[in-house]
């Protein structure tokens, strides 16, 4: 239970410069410091936790000593004004637990050392609200007379049913004892939901808060009362920054989805919290906040959450506070505190729901789009500010699951489909532009071509109504010159009219011959159709201070352009065309946006303002009516806005999607096919994604940072993304393919354990959201990101390349590409595999144990036997025969001097692995000191394999002369196992390595041998 105390003024107080202690129990405050004045005005609320109604609020006035100890400030005996003594049953007794705004009338101090006899009055509101509220009158003593009005108690007590022991005797030396208690922390702290009142000292100008109560107010009323006071209508306020946790449309208005989500007592909280097991639920009444000199209506909510896993049942403290309200917006920030948490007095959750009409017409009714993102706010630092993010981050998306699966089962869900009827909200801007004649007059209704049109006429009437004038001076026969300055300045005014007159004709006749190229213009084709209708534009800039611009728009989507016509004469120009997109393949990324200033045909036109439009980071329902604000120095100065409603449609539908993942398939090298309805729909929930951005194909791989981080690499028409889950921290990045610059392969390296690696590299100031998952930022200001471990190589870099060429070459380029390609298959030449590119060598592992498995005697000598490795028949020959499928190598390259290097690639068949799957290898040769022999060191990755990601396969052939024998030689094979990882299989991993590939060795060589002899005899 809480007493609220609204100390307002004072009169008559003995003392000019005043400050009031207040106190309840152990809890203490006090106010600023009012000076020069005998009647103060505090205007301060105080509220205390009362755990007995035998309790008093004692409330004392002192004088200011502005030459106390500067130590300590301690008020000096003598410099009590007066005080007065309020028990706290006196407030309960009434049946509003309210005491209304009463004149208290100061008591003298006992010790006589009072400044001045009379020591004047204090005007005092006091309230309790609390879960003793219904209770409070019974425990109250005999019933008092209610004081209304400015009513008085004179001497400032009131005597509550037993005398109380006065406590003043000793003030000084409590003051002092609380002083060096609270400067050396030897005194506990009371918990913060114990004590709201700070016990520091507040300044004069700190922001003051009062609350007044609202029991008499109906929750209408209340918000009724809120847009009347014009404190609600400001601008919507931008979402918070830990993201969205929920956007969705509602087929509900969106005043009566605010009464059900915040009014009091809403069955939708109470179903809500029997759902996710919350308990103990207590709702305080909504009340008027003054902070600021602006009114707020706030109330606070109290639940006990349940146990989870990881932590038991804790205290939910929710502050909610409206900073928003109008007809049909509503914006409402909560802080939630849990303070019994783990860290939880270091950090609050703030959510913010945000109310906002739907689009729909008039016969379906009305819609309310419900928006919701939440932040963690930080009160100290601290090292699990990660974790506690997290933890968060997971909680809420759980809750607010469940919050949007009972609100659904309430309301219906208006979907994309119903919300954003292009052709309905087009039909509307189907009216004819406004009339040549309607143009013409309002660009010449000005001082210019009225003030030449009348000088015009004066002169012509003046020459009809004059006799023809006598030769005098220098004229002659046909040439009539001014006969005084005055005509002469009146030809050259006229002269400077008409030419400025012909060059508006001029510009307007050439604006006209612009107007309208692309408007209404349909889109050809099937597939992607991108329709544009550009509204309206708003505060444009000029650049001239002296002129008002002629606008005009320019949009670009995948290399191709709309124009928009041109409007004379106005910085916020009205379009309302339509630009239409012929067809593409792959649907579009990126619209770019410009405005121009018509010069003229020929002449340059300026910028006055640019933007960029991600489809991605919209959703469907804002690009159907979106404001862009515009980039640039002119731009930003004048705030310039465009008003556009964008349509991305598909009007082939699956179909579209199939041909284009054919067209890939040739360059990727296998079969694509559309994913299932729930991995899209996973995939698009990762990362935010639309719900028409669909996937394409995904590999498991690792980021390369400091550290490298396990993750998936997701591919899909429009992006590249990667996401982790790391023991609950996640790491999730996109960026566009547009944004791509280059895609470099690297070779294997002990940095990447023997894998191969893809480098992607971006354009400068491009991907600049994903820069955490960046390796290098280049001097040249482009991001790198290094991706290594796929478990298929060659098809994780056939499908990264195939998708790039795709989406940035020319559609040009793209038709010779085909043609290529078609040529190719009609003169039936093989396309190989693509393999690794030609890359620079690495080391091979030296402090790997290698064990000797096996070793044998050739009737051959080392250069026949070296034939197993130079890539040609016989290899391939053995090789399959041995199980190995789809065998193949590059050449050998100098690697360093004295080393040569190659790459091989197959897939092992069934009868060797049950898992089948893919090898490739990295081989490197060099030979023995006096041409004796050769080494051949290798390092084999395994790919679809169990815990093939732990370990890699390093062998070594030693091919030399025999000793014994002529024209032989000798062949002894070694084997080791590169542990990347831990497992408890290893010893069980490296025993099965080990007599699978020394039988598979002994196989081999029995098999070279044969072949060989063949081949011989």
């Amino acid at each position: 239970m809480r007493i609220y105390v609204n100390l307002l003024q004072g009169r008559g107080v003995a003392v000019k410069n005043s400050y009031v202690k207040l106190k309840v129990g152990k809890q203490k405050s006090k106010t600023a410091v009012f000076r020069n004045s005998e009647n103060p005005v505090w205007n301060e609320e105080f509220v205390f936790r009362v755990h007995d109604l035998n309790d008093e609020l004692l409330v004392s006035v002192y004088k200011c000593d502005d030459h106390g100890h500067p130590f300590f400030h301690v008020s000096a005996a003598g410099e009590l004004a007066g005080r007065v003594r309020i028990p706290v049953w006196r407030v309960a007794e009434d049946p509003n637990q309210t005491l209304p705004p009463t004149w208290f009338t100061l008591e003298r101090p006992k010790n006589g050392k009072s400044l001045h006899n009379d020591s004047g009055e204090l005007l005092l509101a006091l309230s309790l609200h609390g879960r003793h509220q219904e209770t409070s009158m019974s425990t109250s003593p005999e019933s008092h007379n209610h004081l209304q009005g400015e009513s008085r108690i004179q001497n400032g007590y009131a005597s509550p049913p037993a005398p109380r022991k006065s406590n003043e005797g000793k003030h000084l030396m409590k003051a002092l004892a609380g002083r060096l208690e609270k400067l050396f922390h030897n005194k506990d702290e009371a918990p913060r939901d114990e004590t709201s009142s700070d016990l520091s000292t507040q300044s004069d100008n700190e922001d003051r808060v009062m609350e007044t109560s609202s029991e008499d107010s109906t929750f209408e009323e209340l918000i009724e009362q809120l847009l009347q006071s014009g404190n609600g209508n400001g601008e919507m306020p931008e979402d918070l920054r830990g993201g969205i946790l929920l956007d969705q449309t509602y087929r509900v208005s969106p005043k009566d989805l605010n009464v059900v989500l915040f009014g009091p007592n809403s069955e939708f909280r109470r179903n809500l919290a029997e759902l996710q097991g919350t308990s103990d639920m207590q709702e305080e009444l909504w009340r008027w906040r003054l902070e600021r000199e602006k009114s707020y209506l706030r109330r606070v909510v109290t639940y006990t959450k349940p146990a989870s896993k990881l932590v038991k049942a804790v205290k939910a403290t929710e502050e909610q506070t409206y900073v928003k309200a109008d007809c049909s917006e509503f914006a409402v920030r909560v802080k939630v505190s849990t303070p019994d948490v783990p860290y939880g007095n270091t950090f609050n959750v703030e959510l913010l729901y945000k109310i906002m009409p739907g689009v729909t017409s008039s016969s379906e009714g009305e819609s309310a789009r419900l928006v919701i993102s939440w932040a963690v706010t930080f009160s100290q630092t601290t090292m699990m500010k990660g974790m506690i993010e997290s933890g968060a981050r997971q909680g809420l998306k759980e809750s607010f699951e469940q919050f949007s699966t009972l609100l659904s089962q309430r309301f219906e869900v208006v979907k994309d489909v119903d919300t954003l009827d292009k052709d309905r909200v087009l039909a509307t801007m189907e009216t004819e532009n406004q009339g040549d004649s309607d143009l013409g007059i309002h660009y010449f209704w000005n001082f210019t071509v009225v003030s030449t049109v009348f000088l015009l006429l004066h002169v012509v009437v003046h020459i009809c109504l004059c006799q023809p004038s006598v030769i005098q001076g220098l004229e002659f026969e046909g040439l009539d010159l001014p006969d005084s300055f005055g005509e002469l300045i009146t030809s050259g005014i006229l002269i400077i009219q008409l030419e400025r007159v012909y060059s508006m004709v001029s510009h307007f006749v050439e604006a006209k011959l612009r107007r309208g190229s692309d408007h209404r213009v349909k889109g050809q084709g099937d597939g992607w159709v991108l329709t544009v209708a550009l509204i309206e534009g708003s505060n444009l800039a000029s650049t001239n201070p002296t002129e008002v611009p002629d606008p005009y728009v320019l949009l670009t989507c995948n290399g191709k352009t709309r124009t928009s016509s041109v409007k004379l004469q106005t910085l916020d120009p009205q379009w309302n065309e339509i630009l239409e997109f012929d067809a593409i393949e792959e649907p579009p990324s990126v619209l770019d946006v410009e405005v121009y200033n018509f010069e003229g045909p020929f002449d340059q036109s300026y910028s006055l303002g640019h933007a960029e439009i991600n489809f991605l980071k919209h959703t469907a329902a804002e690009l159907a009516d979106i404001w862009v604000p515009l980039d640039g120095k002119l731009a930003q100065t004048a705030q310039s806005k465009l008003h556009l409603r964008i349509f991305l449609d598909n009007n082939n539908g699956v179909e579209t999607l199939r041909d284009y993942l054919a067209s890939l398939e040739k360059e990727v090298g296998k079969k694509l096919s559309l994913r299932s309805p729930h991995r899209n729909s996973t995939f698009q929930k990762i990362f935010t994604l639309p719900s028409d951005e669909f996937l394409i194909s995904d590999f498991s791989c690792s980021l390369k940072r400091k550290l490298p981080l396990q993750g998936r690499l997701f591919l899909s028409a429009r992006i590249v993304g990667f996401y982790a889950n790391l023991f609950g921290h996640k790491t999730r990045f996109f960026f566009l393919w547009e944004d791509i610059e280059d895609i470099q392969v690297l070779p294997p390296s002990l940095a990447t354990v023997g894998s191969p690696s893809i480098v992607i590299i971006l354009h400068k100031g491009r991907g600049l959201d994903s820069r955490h998952g960046a390796k290098v930022l280049d001097e040249q200001g482009r991001l790198h990101f290094y991706f290594h471990s796929f478990p298929s190589f060659n098809v994780a870099s056939r499908t990264i390349m195939a998708l790039w060429r795709t989406r940035t070459l020319e559609p040009d380029q793209k038709a010779r590409i085909a043609e290529e390609q078609l040529q190719d298959d009609e003169d039936g030449n093989d396309v190989k595999p693509l393999l690794l590119e030609d890359t620079p060598s690495y080391l091979v592992a030296e402090d790997v144990k290698m064990t000797k498995v096996y070793s044998i005697e050739l009737p051959l000598n080392p250069k026949s036997l070296m034939e197993m490795f130079d890539g040609g028949e016989l290899e391939h020959k053995v090789m399959s025969m041995s199980g190995c499928l789809n065998y193949v190598t590059t050449t050998w390259e100098q690697a360093t001097p004295g080393i040569q290097e190659r790459r091989v690639n197959y897939r092992l068949s069934r009868r060797i692995s049950n898992f089948g799957g893919e090898v490739t290898s990295t081989q490197q040769k060099s030979p023995l000191p006096d041409d004796n022999g050769w080494v051949v060191n290798e390092i084999m990755t395994l790919h679809d394999v169990p815990l093939s990601n732990h370990f890699r396969v390093q062998f070594r052939h030693q091919i030399e002369r025999s000793s014994f024998m002529y024209n032989a030689c000798k062949c002894d094979v070694y084997i080791g196992i590169v542990w990347l990882r831990n497992t408890i299989f290893e010893s069980r991993i490296t025993r099965n390595i080990i007599d699978k590939f020394t039988s598979r060795s002994e196989e081999i060589l029995q098999l070279v041998e044969r072949e060989a002899l063949l081949t011989t005899k």
